[in-house]
């Protein structure tokens, strides 16, 4: 790992061909991201959150809707990360695209989204993939891989065919944004770090060291 070393020449970020806004440098990065084909999963992120004695963790979660009001993604209220942000209601995401080779880091509160939008994301999804939002108590001990297949034959038979109901303990959350970090690799490692931070309801930019 050591001698593993890779250059970084695709781009470059200067701020006077930055938008002021940091949700239009988003959304266009993350157009791009989805244009290319090698990037299997474009929107993951990894989420990170602290509990309340300021223990960190994080974990892979896919962003499954982006607008001016921030970032959404779904989960089990009752996981590590819901208990986490019920402590806390703060979050940060970061995506990786490799290819592309940029980062971006993004930083703020979080809120739950209104039931009326759990609903109807949750309606939308595999009927697989509802019935394991009833069968798994995510982030809690199980005996082994059999007690969760019980449990989803046990969900498919409480709801035989359609519609299966999102449970109370399930549903989105929307991360809104006090910080955007946007990273470009550089070669020599001088890296282009512009990051937006909102003060006083506005956004100022600023270039960091790599």
């Amino acid at each position: 790992m050591r001698e593993r070393r890779r250059h970084y020449d695709r781009a470059q970020l200067l701020e006077e061909e930055l938008p002021a806004d940091p949700f239009e440098l988003m959304r266009i990065w993350l157009d791009e991201a989805f244009a290319t084909e090698a990037l299997l999963e474009p929107h993951a992120m990894t989420l990170a959150t602290v509990d309340a004695e300021g223990r960190p963790s994080a974990r892979i979660v896919l962003l499954r809707d982006f607008d001016a009001r921030g970032l959404v993604f779904f989960t089990n209220y009752e996981s590590r990360k819901g208990q986490d942000i019920a402590s806390t209601g703060l979050a940060a995401a970061l995506f990786y695209w490799d290819r592309l080779e940029r980062q971006v880091r993004v930083e703020g509160r979080v809120e739950r989204l209104a039931e009326p939008e759990s609903d109807a994301y949750f309606a939308v999804r595999p009927r697989g993939h509802r019935l394991s939002a009833w069968a798994s108590p995510q982030s809690r001990p199980v005996p082994d891989r059999g007690w969760l297949e019980r449990a989803m034959l046990e969900a498919d038979r409480r709801f035989p065919g359609d519609p299966v109901p999102r449970p109370a303990y399930w549903g989105g959350y929307r991360i809104v944004p006090e910080l955007f970090e946007f990273w470009q690799g550089r070669m020599d490692r001088l890296h282009d770090r512009v990051a937006y931070r909102l003060q006083e309801a506005c956004w100022q930019m600023t270039r960091l060291a790599p």
